[in-house]
């Protein structure tokens, strides 16, 4: 999957000058997109601030000192604000970003994509612009999924070939520690020939749900810490132990885990982002001439559910298409004989409840 704004956004909107924001600057805009995750949000700022600054400066300004790129590796279950975190990041500091899923990378040789793909994307993304391809960031959706056997890990054999595993990972080792990668033009493209791009000043966030890794830092631990609290304490050691390479591991130092959001951030997620869902509804229904507002309750009701689901913060949409979707039906017929339209509890519970049991 490609992110192509990049090029809409040069055109809309003065460039930002990357080095001159500081992390708060850019904390703040995440705040506008993500609700709650305060220590990812600074950890993830100070990343992005250090990475572009480092490239920013000439060789000369450094004496001489080589100062290498963290890539980050978010941890967290699904609808907790991972991919959601690096797009406003790629937003704000205005250079390409695309998203990748790591469950459709393979080792080269074998059907599926390899992991100069991922720069391929990128520079589609970029609208082939190699310069801006090399300063822009790569979000690697479910890296978890590409974790090796355990007996792999540590370098023994395996009766299968792990074509997904082992092999990807160090395919990605090379684009993470930087690398001249031949990123092939889609099929779309004319090109006059091979487009190499340097890997070395692409920034790379990775991010995973890890489902199985709590057991791993249970055990090492050897203590009774609450399981919510699990991922706060997580390691390179554990991550090794699930089933990535040292190699690799070493090449994402800067390991975040997100916090699973609570009632109070789904409904914050509802109604006070930047582009909150309901937001988009009241401005949807203004189009058609009617007003449009929702009770506490119903609202109440939408998050629970999402909660119930367990479908996180991306699941919120799907709750309110379920939601709105007879409204949205009636809506242009009605928005001349009736100005308002409430959704109070009961309506959310009738819409809900055609496809989910009741609340």
């Amino acid at each position: 999957m490609v992110h192509n704004s990049w090029q809409k956004q040069k055109r809309s909107k003065q460039p930002v000058r990357v080095d001159r924001l500081t992390p708060e600057e850019i904390k703040e805009h995440l705040d506008k997109y993500v609700i709650g995750q305060e220590a990812v949000k600074k950890t993830l700022s100070v990343a992005a601030y250090n990475h572009y600054k480092r490239i920013s400066q000439p060789t000369n300004v450094t004496n001489g000192v080589v100062i290498e790129k963290s890539n980050v590796l978010l941890i967290g279950e699904t609808g907790t604000g991972k991919t959601h975190l690096a797009n406003a990041l790629a937003q704000l500091l205005d250079v390409p970003f695309c998203i990748v899923d790591a469950t459709s990378l393979t080792e080269v040789g074998y059907v599926g994509e390899d992991a100069e793909h991922i720069i391929s994307c990128l520079l589609q993304a970029a609208n082939y612009d190699v310069k801006a391809t090399e300063k822009g960031i790569v979000y690697i959706d479910e890296i978890d999924k590409i974790a090796c056997k355990k007996q792999d890990v540590f370098g023994q054999s395996s009766t299968a070939h792990d074509i997904t595993g082992k092999g990807v990972q160090r395919s990605l080792l090379k684009l993470l520690e930087g690398s001249i990668v031949n990123a092939r033009p889609s099929s779309q493209k004319k090109s006059k020939g091979p487009v190499y791009i340097n890997t070395e000043n692409i920034l790379f966030i990775c991010g995973g749900a890890f489902d199985g890794i709590a057991p791993l830092i249970q055990n090492r631990m050897g203590t009774d810490v609450l399981q919510r609290d699990l991922l706060t304490y997580i390691s390179p050691a554990d991550l090794q132990a699930y089933g990535f390479i040292p190699e690799l591991i070493g090449r994402l130092p800067i390991i975040k885990s997100l916090d699973p959001l609570n009632k109070t951030d789904m409904l914050h997620v509802l109604t006070k982002t930047e582009n909150a869902l309901i937001k988009q509804y009241i401005k949807l229904f203004q189009l058609s001439n009617l007003e449009l507002t929702f009770t506490e309750e119903a609202l109440s009701c939408m998050a629970e559910k999402a909660m119930s689901l367990k479908l996180g913060a991306r699941g919120l949409r799907s709750i309110c298409e379920a939601v709105m979707s007879e409204a949205m039906y009636m809506a242009p017929s009605l928005g001349i004989k009736k100005k308002k339209w409430v959704i109070d509890k009961p309506y959310v519970e009738a819409q809900l409840n055609k496809t989910w049991p009741p609340c």
